[in-house]
This record gives C-alpha cells, structure tokens and sequence, in this order.
C-alpha cells in the first residue's frame, strides 16, 4: 500500500507521455527526419532541466527524503557511450519508439509495440551476458 504513490505518479507521467505526443511514431519519425522541432523542444528543455537539477542538488548538498546524501559520481568518457547510443538511436528510428515509454503505448492500446518491447528485454538480457567481454 505504501507504494501506490509510484503507481499514481507512473500512470500520470504515461498519460503525460501520451499527452504531449512524445510517444508518437510519427513525432519521432519527424525528429529524425529533421522535419520539426517538436521532439527536440522536451528533449532540450528536459535535459536543461536536469542540468538545473544536479546544480541545485549539489550547492545546496540535498539530501534524499531518507536523509541519506546524494552521491553524483564523476564519469569519464568511453567509446562504448558513442557505440551503444549509436545502436540506441538506430533502434529507436526504425521502431519509432524509445524504451521509456513502451508501456504507455502499450497502455494506450498499441499492441504491436509488444514486439519492441521483447526486444528491448532480449537485448538487456544479451547484454548483461557479454557485459564482462566488452573493453571499458
């Protein structure tokens, strides 16, 4: 029971997603094809307000809601962020459909997404088995 906050606020980030058309195969397709600033727009404002975020979080040493410190480690570059955001961004352009939302789409009635779904999960799970073999 404590944890039907997460519930009400996921349905109400998927009925946003919904919403502002983000999950729009056709938005997507339009981002990719250069064709409108629709998607770039949230995608901008939605890293900008990251950014303010992680500013915020560590000037002011926010803690969590448990009291617990927040911990933002430094990340060094690696070529696997350009390869796997590559693969990333070629799988979203041909299925028209990032991960985040496949459940939204699948709640708004568009089954076929089921089939991007599974492969997002076949792909994770090939992952996590040659994860050990990939150079750093």
């Amino acid at each position: 029971m404590k944890n039907i906050k997460f519930l009400f606020l996921g349905a109400l980030f998927g009925i946003i997603l919904i919403k502002s058309e983000v999950v729009s195969w056709f938005r997507i397709q339009e981002m990719f094809r250069l064709q409108a600033f629709h998607m770039y727009g949230i995608i901008g404002s939605a890293i900008v307000v990251g950014m303010i975020s992680i500013l915020i979080i560590k000037r002011f040493n926010i803690k969590t809601i448990n009291g617990q410190e927040i911990v933002i480690p430094k990340k060094e570059f690696h070529w696997g962020n350009i390869y796997g955001g590559l693969i990333f961004g070629l799988g979203w352009a041909i299925t028209g459909a990032c991960p985040g939302p496949l459940f939204a789409l699948l709640g708004s009635g568009f089954y076929v997404i089921s089939i991007t779904l599974m492969s997002a999960i076949v792909g994770t799970w090939v992952y996590g088995l040659v994860k050990q073999k990939l150079p750093l």
